[in-house]
């Protein structure tokens, strides 16, 4: 049975599950709405002080490879997998973040969740709401952050700017629009042994 959590609630992750390799889903929809879904790397000043740790739709994967963006998958808008044993030592927080990609605003946002999932089982939940938030256009959902051991924390905080608002708060270069580059197909990364996503719910 996964644990619901409410904004502000934080819990040690050992008490989730005995696991380090995890699955975080996002599920986050709005009519005629798109989401740019990202997660940050972040130091203990909780800044972006590596950009290589900022992982999103055009840098899928931490250098080694302990936080990985796997795409729309068992009802998720977007999923991750993280694995807590392999994430760096200067890397304290891990914000997983969500911001609409043109016009509009959260308040518009269908019911929607953040989620943790070990071993095939969902051990954690944040159900969140537009009613919970006005013209923002970025939102902070929940954090793994590194107090003695790994926690995580429901978080539901907005951002009335949206990604680039996100990179200036954590201290991130915003890049000046450039073409491009065309994009090499890639084969899609084979799960690690004892890694497998959940099933479609």
């Amino acid at each position: 049975m996964a644990r619901e959590f409410q904004r502000g609630h934080k819990a040690r992750i050992s008490d989730l599950t005995a696991g380090t390799d995890l699955y975080v889903g996002v599920q986050i929809s709005a009519p005629g709405l798109t989401f740019d879904i990202s997660c940050f790397g972040l130091d203990a000043d909780e800044r972006l002080s590596d950009d290589r740790y900022f992982v999103f739709f055009n840098q899928p994967k931490s250098p080694e490879e302990s936080i990985q963006l796997l795409g729309a998958q068992a009802g998720d808008t977007e999923s991750f997998r993280v694995t807590l044993d392999r994430i760096p030592p200067q890397i304290h927080k891990l914000s997983f973040t969500a911001t609409i990609d043109g016009a509009g605003q959260m308040s518009q946002i269908n019911p929607g969740y953040i989620r943790i999932v070990a071993g095939g089982e969902e051990v954690a939940r944040y159900s969140f709401d537009g009613s919970e938030f006005s013209t923002e256009r970025a939102v902070m959902l929940g954090d793994f952050y590194l107090k003695d051991v790994w926690r995580f924390a429901a978080v539901g905080q907005g951002f009335d700017g949206g990604l680039e608002a996100l990179l200036r708060n954590f201290g991130g270069e915003v890049m000046e629009e450039e073409s491009p580059a065309p994009q090499q197909p890639q084969a899609a990364p084979a799960p690690a042994p004892g890694f497998a996503p959940p099933a479609q719910v």
